[in-house]
């Protein structure tokens, strides 16, 4: 799919002189932040849809964790005392 972009002379200019210092083509910056762009915002856009629908889970179900029990289970990942994920309750 090709595509064309009008960016200001300005930013042009610093897309240049990324490349040179990068030792990249400015077609190889521009892809790489619009690869970086677009995967940052798909991770955000996944995280919300998560969060809405654990909301939605607790609204039906009234199951859930405190941040006190969640933080005590986090703190035991890595140790020799690490335990499995505490149950959920109303």
């Amino acid at each position: 799919m090709a595509t064309s972009l009008k960016i200001d002379d300005a930013l042009k200019s610093r897309v240049q002189n990324l490349a040179i210092r990068r030792r990249r083509t400015p077609h190889w910056i521009m892809l790489e932040a619009i690869r970086q762009y677009t995967e940052r915002e798909e991770a955000h856009e996944s995280f919300v849809q998560e969060a809405l629908a654990s909301w939605t889970d607790y609204q039906e179900t009234g199951r859930h964790l405190t941040g006190v029990e969640v933080r005590a289970w986090l703190n035991t990942w890595g140790t020799d005392a690490e335990t499995p994920v505490p149950e959920c309750r109303k």
